[in-house]
């Protein structure tokens, strides 16, 4: 089983639109994909029309004595399933904080999942913090959308350096590029300044219309406009970060 945090520091920048949509085409292809929403906003539960609620809330990040794939729901979808995030969340640092090894939470409570689940995506809140450092231990990757602006690769630079301190040495730094507007010179010119980087994946998640109106649609791009170029981009960027991690598509 691989585990892939989706996370970054700044908000705004597309990171539960690509949790989603990732894990929606990792499904796709017989993946078999849990979509942990950790963000308190909750917002990946709404796109998938679960509740953003949960049984026993931040707690059962903790709680040893309960499975924590039991709380899992299915989405519309095959091979997709969400574990829903609650608004408790909000509080999650002080849970891990009471615990012993807290950075370790999450490892250990993902591990009896690896005969249930492929992937393991974890839509993160936009904050640093004890969650950050735990979610960053327990992951594979860390896939980072930047927004072509100065003050998002700022961002990077720093998340950089949160990875390099807090993973557990083998853990992947992933950025790409997140609502490109390519009729935007500034766009174009700093994209280039970061596809320089080969720590970048290829792929370009454009700026698109159809993304935003996933709030209405409550469902991944794909599902509902399949030959959209945002679509066919977020099936790029998967099979691409499944390459990276050796994942079989």
């Amino acid at each position: 089983m691989r585990t892939v945090a989706i996370w970054s520091i700044k908000g705004g920048v597309g990171k539960t639109a690509a949790a989603v949509n990732i894990a929606h085409a990792a499904s796709l292809g017989g993946t078999r994909t849990l979509l942990w929403d950790l963000d308190p906003q909750g917002a990946a539960s709404f796109y998938f029309r679960v509740p953003a609620r949960l049984e026993g809330g931040a707690r059962i990040v903790v709680d040893h004595t309960t499975d924590l794939g039991w709380h899992a729901r299915p989405t519309e979808f095959d091979n997709l399933s969400l574990l829903p995030a609650d608004f408790s969340f909000r509080r999650l640092d002080l849970e891990l904080d009471a615990t012993k090894k807290p950075r370790q939470q999450p490892v250990r409570r993902l591990e009896p999942l690896a005969t249930r689940y492929d992937l393991v995506i974890m839509d993160c809140p936009p904050s640093v913090s004890l969650v950050s450092e735990a979610v960053v231990r327990a992951a594979d990757a860390v896939l980072v959308p930047v927004i072509p602006s100065t003050l998002s690769i700022r961002t990077l630079e720093q998340i950089r350096e949160f990875v390099v301190e807090h993973g557990h040495g083998r853990t992947e730094l992933l950025p790409f590029l997140s609502m490109v507007d390519r009729r935007k010179t500034m766009h174009l010119e700093l994209c280039e300044r970061c596809l320089a980087d080969p720590s970048f994946l290829r792929t370009v998640i454009p700026s698109a219309s159809v993304v935003e109106r996933m709030g209405l649609t409550r469902a991944p791009v794909a599902a509902t406009l399949p030959t959209q170029p945002a679509a066919q981009a977020f099936a790029s960027l998967w099979e691409e970060l499944a390459a990276r991690l050796h994942i079989s598509t």
